[in-house]
């Protein structure tokens, strides 16, 4: 991609209101589509109108971006998020199909990760940020879905975990909702997330199993540290309070070195 060019679209992600006036503007223009193939390509693609009344995917991500512009100086990357933004969608260019009438775009988050980091690997964005939107694209779907549903806080807690950034997970989730409709209620949707996200920065600020303590029991062996410390991280997650979970520990750890034993002989 031309620097220029490249200039121009960053700083329109970063600053207009509006961002999709510069992609509506600039779609029929044959050099641009050199520079956004993956973008131009969700131009037609069909999606379910019981969900989305508002038209193709094109039109959807357009909405999802401009909405995405109301929350930018709230999260912590706001290029990563504009970009996260404006690639969430790209696999449903190869997986939407028609079954029985109905549209689907089955596995679109995981199946687009492909065209996402080819994208951004062209505008020759670092590592650092192709992770972070890789990270949001991959995730895109659970804020809502889990808000939706009130899943529990093990649930919530296993997301904000795996996140990259949660609070911007949030706020993309929100600019996704509000870039179909119908719509649903999206402020609910947020303060019910970032109630449980502060739950979960409570869980992870405590005092909790260290891989040291389990040295110090006795287990040295890679493998059975390895599956210990990410036990643990699932009792962290679960809200189970340090000193029973190091008893637990050093419980599975216990099992996990007599299945070693009992293997070798």
């Amino acid at each position: 991609m031309d620097i220029s060019l490249k200039s121009k679209f960053e700083k329109i992600l970063l600053e207009d209101s509006t961002p999709s006036s510069f992609f509506e503007g600039v779609k029929n223009s044959p050099p641009c589509y050199d520079s956004f193939p993956e973008l131009f390509a969700l131009i037609g693609v069909k999606q379910n109108p019981k969900y989305h009344a508002e038209g193709d995917v094109w039109t959807h991500t357009m909405l999802v971006l401009d909405a995405a512009a109301s929350f930018r100086q709230l999260v912590s990357f706001p290029l990563g998020f504009m970009l996260s933004a404006l690639v969430h969608d790209f696999g449903k260019a190869v997986c939407t199909e028609e079954i029985n009438g109905i549209i689907h775009s089955y596995e679109h988050e995981t199946l687009g990760l492909p065209l996402v980091e080819n994208f951004l690997r062209r505008l020759s964005y670092p590592d650092t940020t192709i992770t972070y939107v890789l990270n949001m694209v991959r995730l895109h779907m659970k804020p809502n879905k889990i808000a939706l549903s009130k899943s529990s806080l093990k649930t919530t807690n296993h997301l904000y975990w795996e996140a990259a950034a949660p609070l911007d997970l949030i706020y993309l989730g929100a600019a996704d909702a509000m870039g179909q409709i119908p719509t649903g209620d999206v402020w609910a949707n947020i303060e019910f997330l970032k109630e449980r996200l502060s739950a979960y920065n409570k869980i992870i600020s405590r005092p909790f199993v260290t891989k040291e303590q389990i040295i110090s029991a006795g287990y040295t062996d890679e493998h059975i540290l390895e599956e210990t410390m990410a036990y643990s991280v699932k009792l962290q997650l679960a809200g189970i309070e340090k000193d029973s979970a190091l008893k637990q520990c050093l419980s599975h750890a216990a099992c996990l070195k007599r299945k070693m034993e009992k293997s070798l002989h």
